[in-house]
């Protein structure tokens, strides 16, 4: 191809922009918003049949937001609903439907301020461990009566299973010894889902044996540390044996295809799913020993809904009774708890078996002192101490249930009660736990005088304190109370020996000293606490009390003037020695700076315990920390950043960015985050200070100018050096300083060779070359208003740019560098027009320093020329099969480059444009549409003034006809 001259057109921008404002028009709006949600008007038919007569419908609207979704995710869709009535799998689909709302329903009858037994069992299988070798005894029967003959009469097979279940009862004994705690837990485990696979191939006598003999394993106390865990395990496989039997006989009561309703009354149920039920009664009635019997039947008390509607108001009371036949007062504490268990998830209204479990409970309490009991532990080598808080686990679960909508003169009443045995702690101690927190807090002189008057033999009278405080901590006692009970409270623990003990206490009331009192307080708190764990490095064994102890404090300080001026805050600090710690407290700390700090600050005691905060963070950081871990520390210490400020005092906010620099030089994105806050303070000074003190102004621009110069090279990310080094440049060619903003410019295109072919964004590895044409496009939009320097040629940095694009090595099958030429055509075009588009205030661009001299742009259409060639030999290359859909869109593209920025009056480049037309379009790469509307655009032009050329342009654009 020919080289072709380049002539740009000359534009008025002023009429261009008023050619393409959007006209104005009114707009009623009335009620339409186009952010306002859709109303639909729903209409409901109901059909209602008169005597003698057709139905006829009657109809009612509502307007509501309806979504047209949501009928396909009740399940009552018609289509569904005609499936299910043909299909009987599909009524199976249905019930279990109901059975999930029904379970919904039934739990919900225990309001959400229940805490369930589910967040309790992780917390006692964590607590109550045991390093001894447990055991476990299986009596799983013999084989005999299993011959696969039919009988058919169901006498018969009533027979032949009660003769199962007292084989079973009489067979070999099974029993595995030596097991590690986490065996037993496996095994344990393992027998639940044998009970679920028996019960799936309907071998309901093997589930029965399994649950059997899962619930006699509770009347061993062989390790009497690991009872409370094994309570857990065991009752979940009772849980499971429950559930089963329950779906099973609800299952039956479907009669005619019908569900039975969600409240149902024995009359629903039908004549076979009664005799089931009883069947099961009967099945558990015939076991021999006390304790399986008691937990099987109790775990189906559910099932006597299907009998009668006093059935388990009868059964209650019943197996309350029964409890006291179990001699063990730990094994009978328990049994206790999982009846007031079932019987709240079944029957919560009937608060009076509640109550008699309690108050037979208490009656049978003085047993723990007894000659058995303390014989057993002398036996176990356990002491009295450890043995005490096993009962906590099922003591706090009946008083849960007791207090639970309790009235305050039942509450009372058990607190006279146990007054009564003496202030016995254990009691006292669950009675704090279990019951509401503001109950407690009204009478917290009383539970005070009841703890000193506490016997601490087997349990300490700081516990007593610790549960205290922890009510105390959600619900607030009487003001005039609150200093005596935290002096009272502080005098027992603060005479604490034993570390642990001690800081187990002092983090419970650090939280209510915060919420009632003043730093005052609060620093002779963290004295205490500096003062019990320093001593042989105590707090090493403590960094999770003390963390809470931190977040507790900050949770209450937002004002961190106030925070930092409580003397011993930072030295409390000092107590995290271990890294990983000391940071993650560090991390808490600036969380909630961060949140709360709502104006910008200079306080020097804030900025001086931060910098060190975020200093040790920083340290933190070496060759293993993840990017995740960086990232995190980079924005927390980025978030300090942008929250201090000196005012108008420029300088001092300049020195904290260079002491700031310092200190945080490994994180890059707090280097960024520092650059920009400079460049900031540059303009923000320029703006405030105009006019006065030019001088000492400048000196200070180009002191921040430099500050960015020097830190910039740190940087590792390739693209953070480019592009903040055009961004500074902005700033010091905003604020006049004109060979600062050269250096930047030059730096930034000496970095461009650099510009590795893939580059790590987010972890994955990625081309760079769309990146790279990015940078360069707004690079371009600031070289228009760059002055050339005196000493160097015309539009050097133009000149220097274009020579490190052209030796740049490309990706092969790249079309970016003609972009790039494309776009550096754009820029040349603007250069030449006699006003630039936009301007620097106080900045003589080329326009004003050059007034449209001819050398000026005859050395512009020179560079024209040069980089339209590349272009053209670019399209040259690309006649090739594989590359005709480049070279169309390429040659479609500079055609519309050549439309905006040419002036097509020029023959030959009227001639260049009419030939890359039929480039576009030679193969049939050409998008037909995309055709069609350029041309439309062509003709539309055309009709202005000075644009009449166009039309004989557009007469010789024809357009590719397909067949």
């Amino acid at each position: 191809m020919a080289v072709f001259p380049w002539h740009s057109r000359n534009r008025n921008y002023k009429a261009e922009f008023a050619s393409c404002r959007l006209e104005a028009v009114p707009l009623e709006f009335g009620d339409y918003h186009p952010l306002k949600p859709i109303t639909v008007t729903e209409s409901k038919t109901k059909k209602v049949s008169r005597k003698g007569s057709t139905s006829s419908t009657s109809s009612s609207s509502s307007s509501s937001v309806v979504d047209p979704l949501s009928s396909v995710l009740d399940g009552t869709d018609p289509l569904s609903m005609f499936a299910a009535s043909a299909d009987p799998a599909a009524l199976a689909a249905t019930t279990d439907n109901s059975r999930k709302k029904r379970d919904r329903d039934d739990n919900s009858i225990v309001g959400s301020d229940f805490e369930p037994w589910a967040s309790k069992r992780g917390e006692i299988l964590a607590r109550y461990t045991t390093t001894e070798k447990l055991s476990i005894n299986l009596f799983m029967g013999s084989e005999k009566g299993k011959a696969g003959t039919a009988v058919s009469a169901m006498s018969e097979k009533v027979r032949t299973r009660l003769e199962e279940l007292d084989d079973f009862e009489e067979g070999s004994q099974k029993e595995l010894l030596n097991l590690t705690q986490q065996d037993y837990v496996n095994r344990i485990e393992e027998l639940n889902q044998s009970l679920k696979d028996a019960w799936a191939s309907d071998q309901k006598v093997k589930a029965l044996k399994i649950v059997i003999q899962c619930s006699k394993l509770l009347s061993d106390t062989s390790v009497i540390q690991f009872y409370p865990s094994k309570f857990v395990l065991i009752t979940d496989i009772l849980d499971t044996f429950g559930k089963l039997v329950y779906e099973r006989i609800f299952s039956m009561c479907m009669d005619n295809r019908s569900v039975l309703p969600d409240h149902f009354s024995p009359e629903n149920v039908n004549d076979t799913a009664k005799e089931t039920c009883l069947n099961w009664f009967f099945k558990i009635a015939s076991i021999r020993e006390l304790i399986p019997r008691f937990y099987v039947e109790a775990s189906i008390l559910k099932c006597n809904k299907f009998l009668s509607k006093t059935g388990i108001s009868e059964c209650l009371p019943r197996l309350t009774c029964m409890v006291r036949g179990i001699g063990d007062p730990l094994v009978s504490v328990y049994a206790r708890a999982y009846l007031c268990r079932v019987g709240m998830e079944v029957a919560p209204h009937l608060k009076e078996s509640l109550n008699k479990n309690f108050f037979d409970f208490l009656l049978t309490f003085q047993q723990i002192h007894g000659d058995t009991v303390q014989n057993q532990l002398v036996l176990q080598g356990v002491e009295l101490p450890s043995y005490l808080p096993l009962y906590s686990p099922a003591m706090d679960w009946i008083f849960q249930c007791i207090s639970y909508h309790a009235p305050e003169a039942l509450l009372t009443e058990m607190m006279e009660r146990c007054k009564k045995l003496g202030n016995n702690a254990l009691l006292l101690n669950s009675v704090m736990s279990a019951f509401r927190a503001e109950f407690i807090a009204t009478r917290s002189m009383d539970f005070i005088g009841m703890i000193k008057e506490c016997d601490e033999s087997g349990f300490p009278k700081h516990l007593l304190f610790r549960s205290l405080g922890l009510n105390l901590a959600l619900a607030d006692p009487p003001e005039s109370d609150r200093l005596q009970i935290l002096n009272e409270a502080w005098k027992v623990i603060t005479k604490l020996k034993n570390p642990q003990d001690y800081i187990n206490c002092a983090e419970v009331w650090v939280e209510y000293t915060c919420k009632h009192f003043t730093k005052r307080e609060v620093n002779t708190v963290l004295a205490d606490v500096i003062k019990h764990m320093t001593p042989d490095r105590a707090f090493e064994d403590s960094y999770p009390q003390l963390q809470s102890i931190i977040k507790k404090v900050i949770a209450h300080f937002h004002d961190f003037s106030v925070l930092f001026s409580v003397e011993k805050f930072l030295p409390f600090l000092d107590m995290f020695q271990k890294e990983s710690v000391r940071v993650e407290v560090c991390k808490c700390i600036m969380e909630v700076f961060i949140k709360h700090q709502q104006e910008p600050t200079k306080d020097p005691v804030i900025l001086n315990a931060l910098l060190h905060v975020c200093k040790t963070m920083h340290d933190s950081v070496n060759a293993l920390t993840l990017e995740d871990e960086k990232r995190m520390l980079a924005y927390l210490i980025n978030g300090f950043i942008k929250m201090v400020s000196f005012g108008r005092d420029f300088e001092q906010q300049l020195s904290f960015y260079v002491e700031a620099r310092s200190m945080f030089c490994n994180l890059e994105p707090v280097l960024v985050q520092l650059i920009h806050s400079v460049n900031r303070l540059a303009m923000e000074t320029r703006k405030v200070m105009k006019g006065n003190h030019s001088r000492k102004t400048a000196a200070f621009v180009r002191a921040c100018v430099a500050y960015c110069f020097i830190t910039i090279p740190s940087l590792v990310g390739i693209f953070s050096r480019l592009n903040l080094y055009l961004h500074s440049g902005q700033v010091a060619l905003a604020n006049q300083c004109l060979s600062q903003a050269d250096a930047f410019f030059k730096a930034a295109i000496s970095l461009v060779p650099e510009v590795p072919k893939m580059i790590n964004i987010d972890g994955k590895m990625r081309p760079s070359e769309s990146f790279l044409l990015e940078f360069l496009c707004n690079f371009f939009s600031t070289l228009l208003i760059v002055p050339d320097h005196p000493e160097h040629g015309v539009l050097f940095l133009v000149r220097e740019l274009l020579n490190v694009i052209q030796d740049y090595t490309w990706e092969d099958n790249s079309d970016e560098k003609i972009r790039i030429y494309t776009c550096v055509l754009h820029l040349l075009s603007a250069m030449s027009q006699e006003t630039y588009l936009y301007h620097v205030d106080k900045v003589d661009s080329n326009d004003s320093l050059y007034g449209g001299d001819s050398k000026f742009l005859a050395e512009n259409n020179k560079l024209c020329e040069t980089v339209m060639a590349q272009i053209l030999e670019h399209l040259k290359t690309l006649a090739k099969d594989e590359a005709l859909k480049r070279q169309s869109s390429l040659g479609l593209s500079f055609f519309n480059s050549i439309l905006a920025h040419g002036d097509l009056r020029n023959n030959r480049l009227n001639q260049l444009s009419v030939n890359l037309w039929h480039l576009a379009q030679r193969h049939g790469c050409a998008d037909t549409r995309t055709m069609v509307k350029t041309l439309e655009y062509i003709k539309k032009r055309s009709k202005r003034p000075d644009m009449g050329h166009l039309t004989e342009l557009a007469l010789r654009l024809p357009l590719q006809t397909r067949t």
